[in-house]
């Protein structure tokens, strides 16, 4: 059986922490799970003892802390299998998204991984996953086939769209956390096995160019193209290149599954620019990761986020008005653009139902509690300035820190689906043992 660990015993600092360090875990016990026995147990053991159960893979997208309680951490169950054939994989609950990429990689296929090789693959999926080709293959929870769970009860079951019809549909986009421990799921993996990819930066004096070049590129571009924009005040650290170190730059990102020569013309607007970076090429799908490049050590992060229906030039003024390179923010900006196949419904339908809007603003930094009031103030200003262009929703699995309300996480859901999944709650966890999740303040 797998340690215990109590505040007293060596290792339980290092178990409890996770990657966003603004959400500190205080739990009673610690159980470093490294199967699916150890999470049955250790479910047992706390529901056994009055503790509520809290599940952390590698700490991303943490909202509560589960002090007090039990927590399980999933980061050694790291198991992958890939079936070439159906084209599918099984992935243990601590897989993580570059893992998973480069063993789907060996076959010519790849999962709808998002855009950190670091993040859980499994929590990723059940927050609804906004991928890096989300635009041609949609949201990673429609390509969830099977979720093995453990449940307050303390019993393993496979949830499928046939077995367990409404725990399934809550699952996927419902609550990460909420109704259980997720120790695998079977996925879809789709064949792409390169793309013509990877980023500009480019300098200040040309950040509002660059910024309306891509809000009004992305009205006719395929489905095959996905993007993002960066608005940034690059650290001062001496590994950076001159020409990105302390300065603020615009980092446009680009993955393309259509030919090079194709993506080559799309690309072409960008170039004319006058990049002062540019590592836009061909390249195999297993370095995905490598376009965004994001950060892998611990910090205290803070975040907000809104879904946009549209950006245009009074939007962009005014997002540069807030963030551009003269704002002084003190947060990075992130603009993904969705649409495409993000917009259209699963085949089988999941919590995650709310699609509309063109683009996800993003805005974080790593923050000190006592620089969090002043984040938040700015945050609020700069959400408030871009609400005239917004859905009034969110991207969920966007949410996280401290900070995340039950409000802010409605906004996320359909009408009505909040009640849905209550009920699904009270069904398969009437004791509320899994109760640090997002949202609860």
């Amino acid at each position: 059986m797998t340690d215990y660990l109590k505040s007293t015993d060596p290792g339980y600092d290092a178990e409890r922490s996770g990657y966003n360090l603004a959400v500190e875990h205080k739990p009673e016990v610690v159980v470093p799970a490294a199967s699916v026995a150890d999470v049955v147990a250790a479910v047992r053991y706390a529901t056994a003892h009055g503790l509520g159960v809290a599940v952390q893979a590698t700490g991303h997208g943490p909202s509560r802390p589960a002090d007090g309680q039990l927590l399980i951490t999933t980061g050694r169950m790291d198991g992958i299998a890939i079936d070439p054939v159906a084209r599918t994989a099984r992935i243990e609950a601590g897989v993580r998204g570059g893992a998973l990429v480069r063993a789907a990689a060996e076959h010519g296929l790849a999962p709808v991984n998002g855009s950190s090789p670091e993040v859980g693959a499994v929590s990723y999926h059940l927050g609804g996953g906004l991928g890096i080709l989300g635009r041609s293959l949609g949201w990673a929870v429609d390509h969830v086939r099977a979720i093995e769970l453990v449940t307050a009860d303390g019993e393993l079951r496979r949830v499928t769209a046939d077995t367990e019809p409404e725990l399934f549909w809550a699952l996927r986009g419902g609550g990460k956390g909420t109704f259980g421990v997720v120790t695998a799921l079977e996925i879809d993996l789709h064949p792409v096995a390169r793309l013509y990819g990877g980023g500009m930066h480019f300098a200040a004096d040309t950040a509002e160019r660059a910024l309306t070049t891509w809000a009004d590129w992305t009205r006719t571009v395929p489905e095959a193209m996905s993007s993002s924009v960066l608005l940034i005040r690059m650290p001062d650290l001496p590994f950076l290149p001159d020409e990105l170190r302390g300065r603020y730059v615009v980092h446009v990102r680009f993955a393309y599954t259509g030919s090079a020569v194709e993506g080559e013309r799309l690309v072409r607007p960008f170039r004319e620019l006058g990049p002062i970076t540019d590592t836009v090429a061909e390249m195999p799908y297993a370095a995905v990761g490598t376009i965004h490049a994001e950060p892998t050590t611990p910090v205290p992060f803070h975040a907000r986020n809104a879904v946009l229906r549209s950006l245009d030039a009074q939007a962009v003024a005014e997002l540069l008005r807030h963030a551009g390179p003269d704002a002084g923010a003190p947060y990075l900006v992130e603009l993904r653009h969705l649409g495409g196949a993000l917009s259209r419904p699963g085949a089988v339908p999941s919590a995650l139902a709310r699609r509309d809007g063109e683009f996800v603003l993003y805005a974080g930094a790593a923050a000190e509690p006592a620089q969090v009031p002043a984040l938040q103030a700015a945050f609020e200003r700069l959400f408030s300035a871009l609400a005239p262009w917004g859905t009034g929703g969110v991207c969920v699995n966007f949410l996280s820190g401290p900070d995340v309300t039950a409000a802010q996480l409605a906004t996320g859901y359909l009408p009505g689906d909040a009640d849905r999944l209550a009920a699904v709650k009270r069904a398969v966890d009437p004791g509320d043992v899994f109760r640090t999740h997002h949202g609860r303040a």
